[in-house]
């Protein structure tokens, strides 16, 4: 069994790696740990000044990736720590999130994605609708929406 666990870095996604580490999962299951990051030019227009404006976009691509590392790199120290027997990868690609896990739903052949119900602010999600949503109608697998819990 493959599962591809896609996180932002958002309370939501912490719970669906809660969950995933929770599941009663069979031994051979391989984890791939996906972060999709944003081109920061593309998803702020106009908030870079136009004259040197490779150096601006070198920098912020720069820190997008390193964050996008951090969050996957957590994301797998977390697991290992809850269930150590798990096997995990992580993934790091550049692109629109909605795109992004489906081609590697797809090119990882998995059986489940997991998810949380919302990312990161709701600026993102107006512009780019609902990435939870797309990925459940679109994905070619099982598709697990984890919400966030209530607190008591």
């Amino acid at each position: 069994m493959k599962v591809l666990l896609a996180i932002d870095g958002s309370e939501f996604s912490k719970d669906a790696i809660d969950e995933l580490a929770a599941m009663s999962l069979p031994k051979l299951v391989k984890i791939h740990v996906l972060n999709v990051y944003e081109n920061p030019m593309l998803t702020v227009p106009g908030a870079f000044p136009l004259s040197g404006i490779g150096h601006y976009k070198e920098e912020a691509m720069s820190n997008a990736k390193k964050s996008a590392e951090t969050i996957v790199n957590n994301a797998a120290k977390s697991l290992k720590q809850k269930n150590g027997k798990l096997s995990i990868t992580t993934n790091i690609v550049e692109g629109f999130p909605k795109n992004a896990i489906l081609e590697k739903a797809t090119d990882l052949e998995v059986d489940l994605i997991v998810l949380g119900s919302q990312g990161h602010g709701a600026f993102s999600r107006f512009l780019l609708g609902s990435v939870a949503q797309s990925i459940a109608m679109h994905a070619h697998c099982s598709v697990l929406i984890v919400r966030k819990k209530h607190q008591k």
